[in-house]
């Protein structure tokens, strides 16, 4: 499983990130999955996370992504819904969803 979050432009991936990261592998070992790498959105950049996980999931085996919650694709609706069906309908991978997961 890959894992996909975006960080606040006056963030790094510190701590903020770090919990993101335990939280994503947790909860991707609960279902029985090994979180396998780490996509990292940060404003600005030269090469976008989403382009890379995109790529990746194209080009390889893993059919399955994670994430905190819509909002890390985008902020506004319709982009996290074209976001959502360029990963699932287009190439064929699997979301899952950590917002309102209880432990």
């Amino acid at each position: 499983m890959y894992g996909y979050m975006r960080l606040a432009a006056n963030g790094g991936v510190g701590d903020e990130g770090e919990t993101i990261r335990q939280e994503l592998m947790t909860h991707a070992e609960r279902e029985g999955f090994t979180l396998e790498q780490m996509f990292v959105e940060q404003v600005p950049t030269y090469e976008p996370a989403f382009d890379c996980l995109a790529a990746a999931l194209r080009g390889g085996r893993v059919r399955d992504v994670i994430v905190p919650s819509l909002w890390h694709f985008a902020r506004l609706p319709g982009l996290q819904r074209a976001m959502r069906d360029h990963i699932e309908r287009e190439i064929g991978a699997r979301i899952w969803i950590v917002q309102g997961v209880r432990p």
